[in-house]
């Protein structure tokens, strides 16, 4: 059942920046307020790219087709990616009537048998919370008859937003996961990725990088994740979050439990991923790792250097406007910089507060209801391209501007050295790109 302590818990975080200056919670959720995604959606996006589980969603069909494959997480593991299945229990008029920890149990004993699967993540939703099935006995019975981790996720929609079901998420992993199992050995630089989904392929732009320079991954939450090395990860030196600040009451806990301090970095653009391993690897404290991680990041920057010089001369005094969520309000914009582009103005409407004052560093004008500013920004500063999610595809052929797609329904991926490579040449096709000009243009009877 919903703990509502571990709720208020969770939406008054004493590792965020907003506890300093507001009274509210960051997270508090208003009745009805359901757009830009529940808590259940935001637990499982949380959790999806374990491909190694089953995630299994105790509801009624819709609530699993709602939140199903939302975005792109590609993995490596090599035997079957049971993400790209939805599975559900269907819950029905009966099973609120009855219950429905029997079809659960079925369940579990179904996916279990036929998908042989290295755990699975139960999530209760809106409707089997209100009716009350018990779903932790359940669970817990499997897991002893099965000798499978078997995960409950306490996440119904109406408890919150996608930022706390993200939150429980991870709560549910430090519980039921973290330190259930030793590694054979323990590496003297190992990191826990936090935050990493690995969206289009982020982290394999900058894994292999950290490698070469002596870091193990030991386990990440949960881009390319794996089950066996979740378990371990009580045993890295050190947490990085990549990208979900929702995550940092999971870094904040292990540090509390297992003396694991965490940092917070970003893997976008040029001097952001410079950044990024300098942070980590001085986190270690060694001397002749910072030397060769030095060695490394000169020819990587090098290297990048020389394949940009044909997109600067096109991207030469461009502007733009970059319309995103999280810490992307400002990492993409300094990503957008180091290619040669201004950035006139960025969104920080989904932005925490510490994401709003490295913002401010970067971009002069801060949206905070971008739809209602951009097409006015567009026209008042001349802007030649507009970086945003697909809703404001209309908003740049309306006012006959490029536009590229940097949510998390973009194609290729924008991570790191190379991925900026890609940034580079996706928005200099954009520019050139005479698409945006003409559709924008009267028809020819008018």
């Amino acid at each position: 059942m919903v703990n509502k302590k571990l709720i208020r818990e969770l939406l008054n975080e004493s590792a965020c920046s907003h506890n300093d200056k507001k009274k509210s919670s960051c997270d508090k959720p208003k009745p009805g307020a359901t757009s830009g995604g529940c808590a259940f959606e935001g637990a499982q996006i949380a959790l999806f790219p374990y491909a190694d589980a089953v995630h299994l969603v105790h509801a009624p069909a819709t609530c699993q087709g709602a939140s199903w494959e939302t975005r792109a997480t590609p993995t490596s593991y090599k035997g079957e990616n049971n993400t790209v299945t939805g599975y559900y229990t269907d819950v029905t008029t009966n099973d609120v009537i009855f219950g429905g920890d029997q079809k659960l149990e079925d369940s579990i004993e179904y996916v279990i048998t036929h998908k042989n699967p290295k755990a699975v993540f139960v999530y209760e939703t809106c409707v089997t919370a209100m009716i009350g099935d018990d779903i932790d006995n359940v669970c817990k019975r499997m897991q002893e008859r099965h000798d499978l981790p078997v995960v409950v996720v306490h996440s119904p929609g109406f408890v919150g937003s996608k930022n706390l079901g993200s939150r429980l998420g991870g709560e549910a992993v430090l519980n039921q996961l973290i330190g259930t199992r030793e590694p054979k050995e323990i590496h003297p630089y190992g990191i826990n990725l936090i935050g990493e989904y690995n969206v289009t392929g982020d982290m394999w732009q900058y894994t292999p990088i950290l490698e070469r320079i002596g870091i193990k991954v030991v386990s990440t939450l949960a881009g390319d994740g794996r089950i066996e090395d979740i378990q371990t990860a009580h045993r890295a030196k050190l947490n990085v979050i990549v990208c979900a600040k929702s995550l940092v009451t999971l870094t904040r806990k292990m540090q509390e439990r297992y003396d694991i301090p965490y940092i917070s970095v970003s893997f976008y653009g040029k001097r952001d991923t410079t950044n990024a391993i300098r942070s980590i690897v001085n986190a270690f404290g060694d001397e002749e790792l910072s030397k060769r991680a030095e060695k490394i990041i000169a020819e990587e920057e090098a290297k990048l250097e020389e394949a940009l010089i044909p997109y600067r001369k096109i991207l030469n005094g461009k502007k733009a406007i970059l319309n995103t969520g999280g810490n992307k309000s400002w990492s993409i914009a300094s990503a957008l910089q180091d290619i040669g582009i201004d950035v006139v103005a960025t969104s920080i409407r989904k932005a925490t507060l510490e994401d709003i004052e490295i913002a401010k560093s970067y971009v002069d004008i801060l949206m905070k209801v971008p739809a209602n500013e951009q097409a006015q920004l567009i026209d008042e500063h001349n802007v030649d391209i507009l970086l945003a999610g697909g809703r404001s595809l209309y908003t740049a052929i309306k006012k006959k501007v490029a536009f590229v797609d940097v949510n998390q329904e973009k194609k290729v991926s924008y991570g790191a050295y190379d991925g900026l490579e890609n940034l580079a040449k996706d928005v200099c096709a954009a520019v050139n790109n005479p698409v945006f000009k003409v559709v924008g243009e009267a028809a020819p009877w008018e």
